[in-house]
């Protein structure tokens, strides 16, 4: 039995080394000026820096995960969006996701977050800090009814929206991504001022957090901006277009394989996994 037991966890090994992407070898970051490359679903970093862990206006989860860091913008903004929500005491900010030591691929788990200018956080305030139990297995409050069509009344506070706002509001932020439902209940919420919404994108899940995207650093010359977002506060046809009944015979995307690191990238990964 012992003998079975010792080849399963070699085989179980095995797969997790095979899952795991080039990406997740390097475990610090890449010397040099900072620069963010490629598209957020495609690239890399050089000269990424690591989030302070220690903090008084924002706690960081899973840290075992090594996914905290980021371009110097990245960290810039979650100080300033958390000494603002400090501010206007709003509560702890809950940092999830940010990027691994050179960006790159995850394993899983996420398709971007790849250029260091990706963040996770989370859409809970506590008044209290967390303990380093809460924090390395955290429990994710789910803010989406399971109809999928609105959020749960009791969990909602008005705080989450001052906190999307904040970060909308920030100029280096161009995206942010939330569940559908979050979006609705933002724009029922918004009053007069909506110019901020045009940024908040409804996307598949994210019912616990909000993904914040921030625009290429304009020293990153490799960096590849998407898009502006269309005009307007999506709050119309564009959002209710989410909540209308799949059509007779749809069938889910297919999964593609990845496409090509751009070159700086792959250079970068064979330079540094020899």
């Amino acid at each position: 039995m012992r003998r079975q037991l010792i080849a399963l966890a070699a085989l179980l090994g095995s797969v997790a080394a095979t899952a795991a992407t080039p990406w997740q070898q390097i475990h610090q970051p890449i010397p040099g000026s900072p620069q963010s490359i490629g598209s957020f679903a495609n690239g890399c970093i050089v000269g990424a820096q690591s989030l302070p862990l220690n903090a008084p206006n924002y706690q960081v989860m899973r840290q075992d995960q090594r996914r905290y860091y980021g371009h110097p913008a990245l960290i810039a903004f979650i100080q300033r969006l958390s000494q603002q929500a400090h501010q206007r005491q709003l509560g702890q900010v809950l940092i999830g996701d940010m990027g691994m030591a050179a960006g790159g691929r995850f394993s899983s788990g996420h398709a971007s977050h790849q250029t260091g200018l990706d963040v996770d956080i989370w859409l809970q305030l506590p008044q209290t800090r967390w303990t380093a139990q809460q924090l390395l297995k955290p429990q994710p409050l789910d803010l989406v009814a399971p109809d999928d069509k609105q959020v749960i009344a009791r969990h909602w506070q008005p705080q989450i929206d001052s906190l999307i706002k904040l970060a909308a509001n920030d100029p280096d932020v161009t995206r942010i991504f939330v569940n559908p439902a979050i979006k609705k209940q933002l724009c029922a919420d918004a009053g007069q001022d909506r110019t901020w919404l045009n940024k908040v994108r409804p996307w598949f899940a994210h019912r616990a957090h909000m993904h914040v995207r921030l625009r290429c650093p304009a020293n990153s010359l490799e960096c590849e901006d998407q898009p502006p977002p269309p005009p307007g506060d999506g709050c119309g046809a564009e959002l209710e277009s989410w909540f209308l009944p799949k059509k007779p015979g749809s069938q889910p995307p297919v999964k593609k394989a990845p496409p090509p690191l751009p070159p700086s990238c792959q250079a970068l990964l064979d330079r540094h996994l020899l």
